[in-house]
């Protein structure tokens, strides 16, 4: 196989992971949509038979399972097309980042059964390889010569993984904010009561960051060491830099609130939401706008 050849092929595993988690999306918002129940005429609260669409869910599962296969060999092949690890741009850190929220939630959903959060995790997944394939897209090419080091996979794979887990646990902050919303207007509507209880999500957000916050220290402390070899110097508050920092203690600040201060709820959620707007921000407006030695979007 060509480099040519694996490109075009790493294409259409895109397109094909695009499509399968198009079918999950739908299988998902099926699920929630006919698992309400219609009330009979005695009985006026509508409830939920989840019963009724078990097989949906088993579906739903395994075309997101499917998705990631397809979206796995997607960036193997593009690694194979350019002869080396594929996060040499943002079109690559994106299809690569849009893999690991996906292992994320493969992850999550084995270990804790987020199953309600596969309608959520189908759409941003979507999202994220319909603006790579569309607007990040660039064809394969050498590396330029500040990123021609071993440091790029242990850094970047690093910082990739925390951005997926990390984001994960603000879609599930975000939930249990929604969730706290409804519950103190009285009662949860019929579509949202498949949702665990605030205390489980409260919980959930908190593991998923705890487990993944020593993995972005990490990226950080490799992201000074490559600096130093690269550059000459470890830190020098680029603006990538700068903000990578700030994501660190914001979500430094959010695990230090909850263990030594007690804090949970709403204030957690928020203070999480916070730590992983910072994240975007980075990942998205500095990688793209930003200027300074990181700007290796590509575009």
């Amino acid at each position: 196989m060509n480099d040519k050849s694996a490109a075009l092929l790493s294409n259409y595993f895109i397109y094909s992971a695009m499509a399968v988690y198009t079918l999950a999306f739908f299988a998902h918002a099926v699920e929630v949509a006919w698992s309400v129940k219609t009330p009979a005429v005695s009985v006026k609260k509508t409830t939920l038979d989840f019963s009724r669409t078990a097989r949906v869910s088993r579906l739903a599962a395994a075309f997101m399972i499917l998705g990631f296969a397809l979206l796995l060999i997607a960036v193997v092949l593009r690694g194979i097309s350019a002869n080396r690890f594929p996060l040499g741009n943002m079109y690559e850190f994106s299809i690569t980042g849009a893999l690991t929220f996906a292992a994320a939630y493969l992850f999550s959903l084995k270990k804790y059964k987020v199953v309600w959060l596969g309608l959520p995790v189908s759409i941003a997944i979507l999202l994220t390889l319909g603006s790579a394939i569309t607007l990040l897209y660039r064809p394969s090419a050498p590396l330029v010569p500040a990123l021609k080091s071993t440091w790029l996979v242990i850094h970047v794979s690093a910082a990739i993984i925390s951005g997926g887990v990390f984001l994960l646990a603000n879609f599930i902050a975000a939930t249990y904010l929604l969730m706290d919303r409804y519950e103190q207007k009285g009662v949860r509507p019929v579509w949202a009561q498949k949702v665990p209880s605030l205390e489980a999500l409260d919980n959930l957000s908190y593991r998923l960051v705890a487990l993944v916050f020593p993995l972005w220290s990490f990226a950080v402390i490799a992201g000074a060491i490559w600096a130093e070899a690269a550059w000459g110097r470890y830190w020098g508050w680029d603006p990538k830099e700068t903000w990578a920092f700030i994501t660190w203690v914001a979500y430094a600040a959010y695990l230090h609130a909850r263990i030594t201060i007690g804090w949970r709820g709403r204030k957690a959620a928020w203070l999480c939401l916070f730590a992983g707007s910072t994240f975007l921000f980075n990942y998205v407006y500095v990688n793209v706008w930003g200027t300074g030695r990181h700007t290796y979007s590509g575009l």
